[in-house]
């Protein structure tokens, strides 16, 4: 369990609820806890729950929703303020906080204490998972934005390797994972939800969050990789006639 004031209740299950600390260290945790939920939580609701799902009906489907978020209005600043930013701070300050923390789960088993462990590994995943997507689908090769009919090839080209398949599962269970109990922590810590019996109640109901977004998630990757093939075929061939322009233009 991570290592408590003197004055504050040792709980062998669950968790303590946020404490008054001194300077700003308070004021930067509950803005690293809320940054969980809103934005970062809601964006990763959006992009596994909604817009990969799209992939489901086929590439026409997905370039739609691909065209829809990149015409948005002033689109560059809700990336910026309500994406980037916030996962930034809530990635970095939560690394902090796993190098300040003292989880004891060998000294002392309990069930608090491995959900803290896991929760501190399924973040640090989920960070350089959400980087790395980020990185490759919006500043490598074709621009998306201009180009949505290509978006479904880019990315079925991406996971057509299987250590980049395999990372995508990976990083998508972990953030998965990370931001369903981190939806508990978020009401046990801000007193939503108090007691033990609905504290457990509403942890089954993370869990089968969890479980909802992972098989969402998977479904989509499975379809990038494996399905519509020939119709994505002409967004795979765009991608690579961009490719081959920037690498002509950076010669």
């Amino acid at each position: 369990m991570v290592s408590a004031s003197p004055t504050a209740p040792v709980l062998a299950h669950g968790v303590a609820p946020l404490r008054a600390g001194q300077g700003i260290s308070f004021f930067l945790r509950r803005l690293h806890s809320l940054t969980g939920i809103i934005p970062v939580g809601a964006f990763l609701f959006e992009h596994i729950l909604i817009s990969n799902a799209t992939a489901i009906s086929g590439p026409a489907a997905y370039a739609r929703q691909v065209s829809f978020l990149a015409n948005l209005p002033l689109v560059f600043f809700l990336e910026l303020f309500g994406i980037w930013l916030p996962i930034a701070y809530h990635g970095l300050y939560g690394f902090y906080i796993w190098y300040r923390g003292d989880a004891n789960t060998v000294a002392y088993p309990w069930t608090g204490n491995w959900m803290y462990t896991l929760q501190r590994w399924t973040g640090g995943i989920a960070f350089f998972y959400i980087v790395w997507h980020t990185w490759s689908m919006r500043f490598t090769g074709v621009d998306l934005h201009d180009h949505p009919m290509a978006s479904f090839g880019k990315v079925a080209a991406e996971v057509s390797h299987p250590l980049l398949f395999a990372f995508y599962v990976v990083g998508l269970i972990a953030a998965s994972w990370h931001f369903a109990y981190g939806i508990w922590l978020f009401c046990a810590k801000w007193g939503i939800v108090s007691g033990s019996i609905a504290q457990r109640r509403l942890l089954g109901l993370c869990l089968a969050f969890f479980l909802i977004m992972s098989a969402v998630g998977i479904a989509s990757l499975y379809t990038f990789r494996t399905r519509f093939q020939d119709a994505s075929g002409a967004g795979s061939t765009v991608v690579q006639m961009h490719a081959t322009s920037d690498e002509r233009r950076a010669q």
